[in-house]
Protein backbone atom coordinates (compact mmCIF):
# COMPACT_ATOMS: atom_id res chain seq x y z
CA UNK A 1 0.00 0.00 0.00
CA UNK A 2 0.93 3.35 -0.72
CA UNK A 3 2.25 5.22 2.15
CA UNK A 4 -0.08 8.29 2.95
CA UNK A 5 1.57 10.80 4.15
CA UNK A 6 0.56 14.56 4.56
CA UNK A 7 3.48 15.61 2.63
CA UNK A 8 2.78 12.98 -0.29
CA UNK A 9 -0.78 13.89 -0.18
CA UNK A 10 -0.06 17.09 -0.54
CA UNK A 11 1.95 16.62 -3.56
CA UNK A 12 -0.56 14.35 -5.12
CA UNK A 13 -2.88 16.86 -4.72
CA UNK A 14 -1.13 19.45 -6.35
CA UNK A 15 -0.22 17.53 -9.61
CA UNK A 16 -4.16 16.44 -9.85
CA UNK A 17 -5.09 20.25 -9.46
CA UNK A 18 -2.70 20.91 -12.72
CA UNK A 19 -3.97 17.86 -14.54
CA UNK A 20 -7.66 18.80 -13.32
CA UNK A 21 -8.78 19.43 -16.61
CA UNK A 22 -7.40 16.72 -18.56
CA UNK A 23 -8.31 14.26 -15.68
CA UNK A 24 -12.07 15.59 -15.98
CA UNK A 25 -12.32 15.47 -19.22
CA UNK A 26 -12.51 18.93 -20.08
CA UNK A 27 -9.63 18.37 -22.51
CA UNK A 28 -9.98 16.55 -25.45
CA UNK A 29 -7.03 13.23 -25.03
CA UNK A 30 -6.01 14.55 -28.72
CA UNK A 31 -5.52 18.15 -27.20
CA UNK A 32 -2.78 17.02 -24.26
CA UNK A 33 0.44 17.97 -26.02
CA UNK A 34 -0.58 21.39 -26.15
CA UNK A 35 -2.28 21.81 -22.78
CA UNK A 36 0.80 20.03 -21.55
CA UNK A 37 2.93 22.43 -23.16
CA UNK A 38 1.04 25.50 -21.89
CA UNK A 39 1.41 24.28 -18.75
CA UNK A 40 5.16 23.79 -19.11
CA UNK A 41 5.50 27.28 -19.71
CA UNK A 42 3.41 28.48 -16.41
CA UNK A 43 5.20 29.53 -13.28
CA UNK A 44 3.67 27.93 -10.58
CA UNK A 45 3.74 27.58 -6.56
CA UNK A 46 4.71 24.26 -5.81
CA UNK A 47 3.90 22.41 -2.28
CA UNK A 48 7.55 23.06 -0.92
CA UNK A 49 7.31 26.80 -1.43
CA UNK A 50 9.32 27.47 -4.49
CA UNK A 51 8.09 29.19 -7.77
CA UNK A 52 8.88 27.49 -11.06
CA UNK A 53 7.85 26.14 -14.18
CA UNK A 54 7.03 22.04 -14.27
CA UNK A 55 8.67 20.11 -17.15
CA UNK A 56 6.48 18.67 -19.74
CA UNK A 57 8.29 15.32 -19.16
CA UNK A 58 6.96 15.50 -15.46
CA UNK A 59 3.88 16.69 -16.49
CA UNK A 60 3.49 13.88 -18.80
CA UNK A 61 4.77 10.84 -16.33
CA UNK A 62 2.24 12.28 -13.47
CA UNK A 63 -0.83 12.13 -16.36
CA UNK A 64 0.22 8.21 -17.54
CA UNK A 65 0.71 7.49 -13.81
CA UNK A 66 -2.70 9.01 -12.54
CA UNK A 67 -4.03 6.90 -15.86
CA UNK A 68 -3.46 3.97 -14.91
CA UNK A 69 -3.17 3.88 -10.90
CA UNK A 70 -5.58 6.83 -10.14
CA UNK A 71 -4.63 9.15 -7.54
CA UNK A 72 -2.75 6.90 -5.30
CA UNK A 73 -0.14 6.12 -8.00
CA UNK A 74 0.80 10.09 -7.62
CA UNK A 75 1.79 9.29 -3.93
CA UNK A 76 5.37 8.14 -3.40
CA UNK A 77 5.61 4.04 -2.47
CA UNK A 78 7.22 2.96 0.53
CA UNK A 79 10.65 1.44 0.20
CA UNK A 80 10.56 -2.35 0.86
CA UNK A 81 14.06 -2.00 2.70
CA UNK A 82 12.52 0.67 4.70
CA UNK A 83 13.57 1.10 8.33
CA UNK A 84 17.21 -1.14 7.30
CA UNK A 85 20.65 0.25 7.05
CA UNK A 86 21.67 -0.46 3.42
CA UNK A 87 25.52 0.21 3.78
CA UNK A 88 26.19 -0.53 7.81
CA UNK A 89 25.49 -3.45 9.12
CA UNK A 90 22.80 -4.44 11.14
CA UNK A 91 25.28 -6.12 14.17
CA UNK A 92 27.27 -2.27 13.65
CA UNK A 93 23.87 -0.13 14.54
CA UNK A 94 23.15 -2.38 17.17
CA UNK A 95 26.01 -2.20 19.10
CA UNK A 96 26.10 1.44 18.75
CA UNK A 97 22.94 1.68 20.08
CA UNK A 98 24.06 -1.15 23.44
CA UNK A 99 27.10 1.80 24.03
CA UNK A 100 24.67 4.71 24.10
CA UNK A 101 22.54 2.75 26.62
CA UNK A 102 25.06 1.93 28.31
CA UNK A 103 26.15 5.62 29.53
CA UNK A 104 23.33 8.03 27.59
CA UNK A 105 26.20 11.00 28.31
CA UNK A 106 28.48 9.24 25.53
CA UNK A 107 28.89 11.68 22.49
CA UNK A 108 29.21 10.49 19.05
CA UNK A 109 33.01 10.46 18.61
CA UNK A 110 33.04 7.84 22.21
CA UNK A 111 31.00 5.54 20.28
CA UNK A 112 33.05 5.91 17.09
CA UNK A 113 36.25 4.96 19.12
CA UNK A 114 34.77 1.49 20.45
CA UNK A 115 33.56 1.06 16.72
CA UNK A 116 36.64 1.69 14.90
CA UNK A 117 38.08 -0.57 17.44
CA UNK A 118 35.78 -3.52 17.49
CA UNK A 119 34.53 -3.42 13.55
CA UNK A 120 37.64 -1.20 11.71
CA UNK A 121 34.67 1.58 11.02
CA UNK A 122 33.23 4.97 11.87
CA UNK A 123 29.74 6.01 11.59
CA UNK A 124 28.89 9.66 10.00
CA UNK A 125 28.05 12.03 13.17
CA UNK A 126 24.33 12.33 11.27
CA UNK A 127 23.77 8.51 10.51
CA UNK A 128 24.65 7.62 13.70
CA UNK A 129 22.03 9.96 15.25
CA UNK A 130 19.18 8.87 12.83
CA UNK A 131 19.70 5.73 14.16
CA UNK A 132 19.42 6.01 17.82
CA UNK A 133 16.66 8.38 17.36
CA UNK A 134 15.22 5.32 15.83
CA UNK A 135 16.13 3.26 18.62
CA UNK A 136 14.87 5.20 21.20
CA UNK A 137 18.53 5.57 22.75
CA UNK A 138 18.93 9.42 22.29
CA UNK A 139 19.21 11.53 25.68
CA UNK A 140 15.86 12.89 25.78
CA UNK A 141 14.34 9.77 24.63
CA UNK A 142 16.11 8.21 27.72
CA UNK A 143 15.20 10.90 30.22
CA UNK A 144 18.03 12.34 31.17
CA UNK A 145 18.36 15.79 29.36
CA UNK A 146 17.24 18.58 31.52
CA UNK A 147 16.22 20.88 28.46
CA UNK A 148 13.19 22.17 28.66
CA UNK A 149 10.19 20.75 26.39
CA UNK A 150 8.65 23.21 24.42
CA UNK A 151 5.76 23.99 21.77
CA UNK A 152 6.33 26.60 18.81
CA UNK A 153 4.84 30.22 19.02
CA UNK A 154 1.93 29.61 16.41
CA UNK A 155 -1.90 30.42 15.84
CA UNK A 156 -3.87 29.58 12.49
CA UNK A 157 -5.16 32.92 11.57
CA UNK A 158 -3.66 36.67 11.52
CA UNK A 159 -3.89 39.05 14.73
CA UNK A 160 -4.45 36.11 17.22
CA UNK A 161 -1.27 37.05 18.62
CA UNK A 162 1.19 39.44 18.07
CA UNK A 163 4.74 39.04 19.77
CA UNK A 164 6.64 42.32 20.56
CA UNK A 165 10.26 43.34 21.46
CA UNK A 166 12.58 46.57 22.18
CA UNK A 167 16.39 45.98 20.29
CA UNK A 168 18.93 48.11 20.31
CA UNK A 169 19.02 50.07 16.89
CA UNK A 170 21.76 52.40 14.35
CA UNK A 171 23.34 55.59 15.94
CA UNK A 172 21.97 59.02 14.22
CA UNK A 173 22.73 62.16 13.89
CA UNK A 174 20.49 64.63 16.45
CA UNK A 175 20.85 68.44 15.46
CA UNK A 176 25.36 67.97 16.80
CA UNK A 177 24.91 65.29 18.81
CA UNK A 178 24.68 61.20 18.03
CA UNK A 179 22.06 59.17 20.15
CA UNK A 180 21.73 55.62 19.76
CA UNK A 181 17.94 54.31 18.92
CA UNK A 182 15.40 51.90 20.16
CA UNK A 183 13.80 49.74 17.59
CA UNK A 184 10.31 48.73 19.07
CA UNK A 185 8.49 46.01 16.85
CA UNK A 186 5.48 44.12 17.01
CA UNK A 187 4.85 41.13 14.76
CA UNK A 188 1.73 39.12 13.84
CA UNK A 189 2.73 35.14 15.26
CA UNK A 190 0.80 33.54 12.34
CA UNK A 191 2.16 35.40 8.84
CA UNK A 192 5.20 36.82 10.48
CA UNK A 193 4.24 40.37 9.40
CA UNK A 194 5.04 43.19 10.72
CA UNK A 195 2.14 45.64 12.53
CA UNK A 196 4.47 48.19 13.70
CA UNK A 197 8.01 48.78 13.82
CA UNK A 198 9.48 52.18 14.68
CA UNK A 199 13.47 53.49 15.96
CA UNK A 200 12.99 55.84 18.97
CA UNK A 201 15.63 57.30 21.27
CA UNK A 202 14.12 55.80 24.54
CA UNK A 203 13.29 52.69 25.23
CA UNK A 204 10.04 53.64 27.48
CA UNK A 205 6.27 53.57 28.22
CA UNK A 206 5.43 56.06 26.08
CA UNK A 207 6.90 54.48 23.09
CA UNK A 208 5.35 51.35 23.76
CA UNK A 209 2.36 53.59 24.36
CA UNK A 210 3.10 54.96 20.37
CA UNK A 211 4.06 52.31 18.85
CA UNK A 212 0.36 50.25 20.16
CA UNK A 213 -1.55 53.15 19.36
CA UNK A 214 -0.25 53.18 15.68
CA UNK A 215 -0.27 49.53 15.26
CA UNK A 216 -4.45 49.92 16.55
CA UNK A 217 -5.37 52.24 14.96
CA UNK A 218 -3.66 50.69 10.93
CA UNK A 219 -4.82 47.07 12.25
CA UNK A 220 -7.15 46.67 15.24
CA UNK A 221 -6.70 44.35 18.01
CA UNK A 222 -5.27 40.95 18.36
CA UNK A 223 -6.29 38.36 20.75
CA UNK A 224 -3.38 37.79 22.40
CA UNK A 225 0.17 39.93 23.29
CA UNK A 226 3.12 38.58 24.20
CA UNK A 227 6.09 40.63 25.55
CA UNK A 228 8.87 39.69 27.84
CA UNK A 229 9.22 39.95 31.66
CA UNK A 230 11.11 44.11 31.04
CA UNK A 231 9.13 45.97 33.47
CA UNK A 232 7.95 48.16 31.34
CA UNK A 233 5.03 45.30 30.06
CA UNK A 234 3.98 45.49 33.98
CA UNK A 235 2.76 49.37 33.97
CA UNK A 236 -0.39 49.72 35.56
CA UNK A 237 -1.63 51.64 32.12
CA UNK A 238 -0.38 49.31 29.91
CA UNK A 239 -2.35 46.33 31.38
CA UNK A 240 -5.47 48.10 32.33
CA UNK A 241 -5.46 49.08 28.16
CA UNK A 242 -5.23 45.73 27.44
CA UNK A 243 -7.73 44.75 29.94
CA UNK A 244 -10.40 47.05 29.08
CA UNK A 245 -9.86 46.01 24.95
CA UNK A 246 -9.40 43.38 26.14
CA UNK A 247 -6.09 41.64 25.21
CA UNK A 248 -4.63 38.62 26.91
CA UNK A 249 -1.43 39.34 28.08
CA UNK A 250 0.96 36.25 27.97
CA UNK A 251 4.64 36.69 29.49
CA UNK A 252 7.51 35.73 28.63
CA UNK A 253 9.29 33.53 31.84
CA UNK A 254 12.91 35.20 33.23
CA UNK A 255 15.88 34.04 32.07
CA UNK A 256 14.26 32.34 28.86
CA UNK A 257 15.23 33.57 26.17
CA UNK A 258 13.93 30.99 23.48
CA UNK A 259 10.58 31.69 24.57
CA UNK A 260 10.97 35.00 21.98
CA UNK A 261 11.93 32.89 19.38
CA UNK A 262 10.01 34.58 16.62
CA UNK A 263 10.32 38.47 17.69
CA UNK A 264 14.30 37.30 18.12
CA UNK A 265 14.04 35.79 14.59
CA UNK A 266 12.76 39.36 13.22
CA UNK A 267 15.02 41.14 14.87
CA UNK A 268 18.28 39.46 13.28
CA UNK A 269 16.71 39.38 9.94
CA UNK A 270 16.61 43.33 10.54
CA UNK A 271 20.01 43.34 11.61
CA UNK A 272 21.38 41.47 9.29
CA UNK A 273 19.68 42.73 6.09
CA UNK A 274 18.62 46.88 6.88
CA UNK A 275 20.89 47.77 9.89
CA UNK A 276 24.20 46.45 8.37
CA UNK A 277 23.71 48.45 5.00
CA UNK A 278 22.45 51.54 7.60
CA UNK A 279 26.03 51.33 9.26
CA UNK A 280 27.56 50.81 6.57
CA UNK A 281 26.65 53.92 4.52
CA UNK A 282 26.64 57.46 5.87
CA UNK A 283 24.71 58.41 9.27
CA UNK A 284 21.11 59.42 8.98
CA UNK A 285 18.73 61.20 10.82
CA UNK A 286 15.80 59.03 12.97
CA UNK A 287 13.29 60.46 10.68
CA UNK A 288 15.93 59.18 7.46
CA UNK A 289 16.03 56.15 9.58
CA UNK A 290 12.49 55.41 9.47
CA UNK A 291 11.76 56.11 6.17
CA UNK A 292 13.97 53.69 5.18
CA UNK A 293 13.17 50.84 7.83
CA UNK A 294 8.94 51.38 6.36
CA UNK A 295 10.55 51.15 2.65
CA UNK A 296 12.78 48.02 3.50
CA UNK A 297 9.59 46.38 5.19
CA UNK A 298 7.01 47.20 2.64
CA UNK A 299 9.69 46.37 -0.53
CA UNK A 300 11.57 44.09 0.72
CA UNK A 301 10.64 41.93 3.84
CA UNK A 302 6.95 41.88 3.35
CA UNK A 303 7.29 40.44 -0.23
CA UNK A 304 10.21 37.59 0.47
CA UNK A 305 8.88 34.49 0.74
CA UNK A 306 9.76 32.96 4.90
CA UNK A 307 11.57 30.14 4.88
CA UNK A 308 8.89 28.82 7.68
CA UNK A 309 5.87 29.71 6.52
CA UNK A 310 6.68 29.41 2.70
CA UNK A 311 4.51 32.25 1.97
CA UNK A 312 5.24 35.78 1.50
CA UNK A 313 4.27 37.61 5.06
CA UNK A 314 1.94 39.93 3.32
CA UNK A 315 0.20 37.41 1.20
CA UNK A 316 -0.13 35.19 4.54
CA UNK A 317 -1.48 38.05 6.56
CA UNK A 318 -4.20 38.62 4.12
CA UNK A 319 -5.41 35.46 3.79
CA UNK A 320 -5.47 34.79 7.39
CA UNK A 321 -6.97 37.73 8.57
CA UNK A 322 -10.64 36.30 9.53
CA UNK A 323 -11.17 39.06 11.81
CA UNK A 324 -10.69 42.94 12.58
CA UNK A 325 -11.28 44.19 16.42
CA UNK A 326 -11.59 47.66 16.09
CA UNK A 327 -10.21 49.88 18.82
CA UNK A 328 -11.62 53.22 20.38
CA UNK A 329 -8.52 55.04 20.94
CA UNK A 330 -10.13 57.84 22.34
CA UNK A 331 -11.24 55.43 25.15
CA UNK A 332 -7.91 53.68 25.34
CA UNK A 333 -5.99 56.62 25.54
CA UNK A 334 -7.57 57.63 28.84
CA UNK A 335 -5.31 54.77 30.52
CA UNK A 336 -2.41 56.18 29.68
CA UNK A 337 -2.47 59.47 30.53
CA UNK A 338 0.09 61.07 33.40
CA UNK A 339 -2.74 61.84 36.51
CA UNK A 340 -1.39 64.54 39.07
CA UNK A 341 -3.12 66.09 42.04
CA UNK A 342 -3.81 69.64 42.29
CA UNK A 343 -5.99 72.12 44.37
CA UNK A 344 -7.98 74.34 42.45
CA UNK A 345 -6.93 77.94 43.40
CA UNK A 346 -9.43 80.04 45.27
CA UNK A 347 -9.04 83.43 43.67
CA UNK A 348 -8.76 82.70 39.79
CA UNK A 349 -10.34 78.91 39.99
CA UNK A 350 -7.59 77.22 37.89
CA UNK A 351 -4.92 74.33 38.25
CA UNK A 352 -1.69 74.80 37.48
CA UNK A 353 0.68 72.47 35.57
CA UNK A 354 4.03 72.90 34.12
CA UNK A 355 2.66 73.61 30.68
CA UNK A 356 0.52 76.58 32.03
CA UNK A 357 -2.79 77.34 34.37
CA UNK A 358 -6.41 75.16 33.32
CA UNK A 359 -9.76 77.12 34.10
CA UNK A 360 -11.94 75.03 35.48
CA UNK A 361 -15.76 75.39 37.24
CA UNK A 362 -15.77 78.07 40.02
CA UNK A 363 -17.50 75.15 42.06
CA UNK A 364 -14.65 73.56 42.69
CA UNK A 365 -12.27 76.32 44.22
CA UNK A 366 -10.04 75.35 46.55
CA UNK A 367 -10.88 71.59 46.02
CA UNK A 368 -8.22 69.03 45.79
CA UNK A 369 -8.48 67.46 42.08
CA UNK A 370 -6.80 64.53 40.44
CA UNK A 371 -5.90 66.29 36.67
CA UNK A 372 -5.32 63.72 34.07
CA UNK A 373 -3.80 64.92 30.90
CA UNK A 374 -1.33 63.47 27.99
CA UNK A 375 2.13 64.67 28.80
CA UNK A 376 3.87 63.97 25.51
CA UNK A 377 2.08 65.87 23.18
CA UNK A 378 0.67 69.65 23.33
CA UNK A 379 -3.04 69.79 24.79
CA UNK A 380 -5.13 72.82 25.31
CA UNK A 381 -7.58 70.80 28.04
CA UNK A 382 -7.13 68.35 30.67
CA UNK A 383 -9.70 66.51 32.50
CA UNK A 384 -10.83 67.27 36.38
CA UNK A 385 -11.54 64.22 38.34
CA UNK A 386 -12.29 63.70 41.76
CA UNK A 387 -9.50 61.80 43.69
CA UNK A 388 -12.39 58.91 43.82
CA UNK A 389 -12.05 58.74 40.31
CA UNK A 390 -15.14 60.55 38.97
CA UNK A 391 -15.55 62.97 36.56
CA UNK A 392 -15.94 66.94 37.16
CA UNK A 393 -15.22 68.70 34.02
CA UNK A 394 -12.64 69.79 31.65
CA UNK A 395 -10.01 72.32 32.32
CA UNK A 396 -9.25 74.89 29.71
CA UNK A 397 -6.21 76.24 29.31
CA UNK A 398 -5.70 80.57 30.03
CA UNK A 399 -3.82 83.51 30.93
CA UNK A 400 -4.53 84.95 34.32
CA UNK A 401 -5.79 88.34 34.99
CA UNK A 402 -6.34 90.03 38.21
CA UNK A 403 -9.88 91.10 38.13
CA UNK A 404 -12.67 89.69 40.34
CA UNK A 405 -13.66 85.88 39.72
CA UNK A 406 -17.24 86.59 39.41
CA UNK A 407 -16.96 89.04 36.25
CA UNK A 408 -14.77 86.49 34.45
CA UNK A 409 -17.90 84.96 32.55
CA UNK A 410 -22.00 85.31 33.39
CA UNK A 411 -23.48 83.55 36.23
CA UNK A 412 -25.67 79.95 35.41
CA UNK A 413 -29.32 80.07 35.65
CA UNK A 414 -30.25 79.53 39.31
CA UNK A 415 -31.01 75.97 40.17
CA UNK A 416 -34.94 76.22 41.72
CA UNK A 417 -35.14 74.77 45.17
CA UNK A 418 -37.26 72.02 46.19
CA UNK A 419 -39.29 73.79 49.02
CA UNK A 420 -40.60 76.72 48.45
CA UNK A 421 -40.04 79.10 51.67
CA UNK A 422 -41.98 81.87 50.23
CA UNK A 423 -45.07 80.39 49.36
CA UNK A 424 -44.94 80.21 53.40
CA UNK A 425 -44.48 83.58 54.17
CA UNK A 426 -47.18 84.29 51.71
CA UNK A 427 -49.44 81.99 53.39
CA UNK A 428 -48.88 83.17 56.89
CA UNK A 429 -48.77 86.88 55.55
CA UNK A 430 -52.34 86.16 54.12
CA UNK A 431 -53.26 84.41 57.56
CA UNK A 432 -52.22 87.96 59.18
CA UNK A 433 -53.88 90.01 56.36
CA UNK A 434 -57.22 88.37 57.43
CA UNK A 435 -56.86 88.54 61.04
CA UNK A 436 -56.55 92.72 60.49
CA UNK A 437 -59.48 92.64 58.55
CA UNK A 438 -61.49 91.40 61.18
CA UNK A 439 -60.98 94.58 63.01
CA UNK A 440 -60.99 96.98 60.58
CA UNK A 441 -58.64 98.59 58.26
CA UNK A 442 -56.30 101.27 59.04
CA UNK A 443 -56.27 103.54 56.55
CA UNK A 444 -53.31 106.20 58.07
CA UNK A 445 -51.21 102.59 57.08
CA UNK A 446 -52.34 102.71 53.92
CA UNK A 447 -51.87 106.10 52.84
CA UNK A 448 -48.49 105.83 54.65
CA UNK A 449 -47.60 102.91 52.67
CA UNK A 450 -48.58 104.14 49.92
CA UNK A 451 -45.13 104.77 47.53
CA UNK A 452 -45.49 106.33 44.00
CA UNK A 453 -41.53 104.41 43.22
CA UNK A 454 -41.38 102.04 41.19
CA UNK A 455 -42.57 98.89 42.53
CA UNK A 456 -39.75 96.85 43.77
CA UNK A 457 -41.56 93.60 42.02
CA UNK A 458 -41.24 95.11 38.81
CA UNK A 459 -37.56 96.55 39.17
CA UNK A 460 -36.85 92.24 39.42
CA UNK A 461 -38.87 90.93 36.67
CA UNK A 462 -37.43 93.76 34.36
CA UNK A 463 -33.58 93.11 35.28
CA UNK A 464 -34.52 89.25 35.08
CA UNK A 465 -35.56 89.81 31.32
CA UNK A 466 -31.89 91.69 30.95
CA UNK A 467 -30.70 88.71 32.69
CA UNK A 468 -31.74 86.35 30.32
CA UNK A 469 -34.26 84.85 33.21
CA UNK A 470 -37.29 83.61 33.05
CA UNK A 471 -39.73 83.55 35.85
CA UNK A 472 -40.23 86.90 37.31
CA UNK A 473 -38.99 87.02 41.38
CA UNK A 474 -38.50 83.18 41.14
CA UNK A 475 -35.65 83.49 38.89
CA UNK A 476 -33.21 85.15 41.79
CA UNK A 477 -32.64 83.17 44.65
CA UNK A 478 -33.25 84.46 48.36
CA UNK A 479 -29.83 85.65 48.67
CA UNK A 480 -29.82 87.39 44.89
CA UNK A 481 -32.99 89.16 46.43
CA UNK A 482 -31.65 90.27 49.46
CA UNK A 483 -28.92 92.01 47.38
CA UNK A 484 -31.15 93.97 44.89
CA UNK A 485 -33.74 95.13 47.45
CA UNK A 486 -30.63 96.64 49.39
CA UNK A 487 -29.66 98.76 46.35
CA UNK A 488 -33.68 99.40 46.09
CA UNK A 489 -33.63 101.01 49.36
CA UNK A 490 -30.62 103.15 48.39
CA UNK A 491 -31.89 104.27 45.20
CA UNK A 492 -34.64 106.69 45.39
CA UNK A 493 -35.05 108.12 41.72
CA UNK A 494 -35.08 104.48 40.35
CA UNK A 495 -36.44 104.24 36.90
CA UNK A 496 -37.05 101.64 34.53
CA UNK A 497 -34.75 103.68 31.82
CA UNK A 498 -31.95 104.04 34.79
CA UNK A 499 -32.06 100.17 34.29
CA UNK A 500 -31.94 99.51 31.34
CA UNK A 501 -29.06 102.12 30.67
CA UNK A 502 -26.95 100.67 33.17
CA UNK A 503 -27.74 97.11 31.66
CA UNK A 504 -26.44 98.68 28.31
CA UNK A 505 -23.21 99.60 29.66
CA UNK A 506 -22.90 96.03 31.23
CA UNK A 507 -20.00 93.98 29.55
CA UNK A 508 -20.20 91.13 31.89
CA UNK A 509 -23.83 90.69 32.33
CA UNK A 510 -24.09 89.79 36.02
CA UNK A 511 -26.25 91.32 38.73
CA UNK A 512 -22.78 92.56 40.98
CA UNK A 513 -21.60 94.35 37.85
CA UNK A 514 -25.14 96.03 36.66
CA UNK A 515 -26.17 96.71 40.18
CA UNK A 516 -22.19 98.66 40.54
CA UNK A 517 -23.33 100.39 37.20
CA UNK A 518 -26.73 101.35 38.58
CA UNK A 519 -25.46 103.11 41.87
CA UNK A 520 -22.90 105.16 39.71
CA UNK A 521 -25.61 106.11 37.26
CA UNK A 522 -27.96 107.23 39.90
CA UNK A 523 -25.51 108.84 42.03
CA UNK A 524 -24.32 111.05 38.95
CA UNK A 525 -28.25 111.69 38.29
CA UNK A 526 -28.58 112.85 41.70
CA UNK A 527 -26.02 115.32 41.47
Amino acid sequence: MPHRSDRHEQWAVFWCSLLQPLICGEIPREEAGPFLRMLSETEQLFPDGSRRKPSRATLWRKWRAFEKGGFEALLRKRRSDRGRPRKVKQAVIDRAVELKKDQPLRNHEAINRFLEREHQLKLPKSTLYRHLRKAGATRSKLGISKQKVRCRWTRDQSNALWVGDFADGPYVLDSDQVRQTYLSVFIDCYSRYVVEGRYYYRENLDVLVDSLLRAWAKHGASRELYVDNAKIYHARAFKAACSAIPIKLLYRAVGDPPGGGVIERFIQTDQVQFESEVRGGEILTLEKLNQAFVAWLEVSYHDRVHSETRQTPRERYTQGKRFTRHVDLQRVLQFFLKRVERRVNKTFSDVQLSQGYFRVSKDLRDDKVQVRFDPFREFDTVGIYSLEGEYLGTGIRHHRERRKADQDAPSPPPQKIKYNYLDLLISEHQQMLDKQASSGIDYQAVLAAADRRWPFIEFAKQLAQHLGRRGGLSAFRSDELEVLHKVYQRLKFLTPSLLEEACSQSRQRSIVDILFLLQRLHHERSN
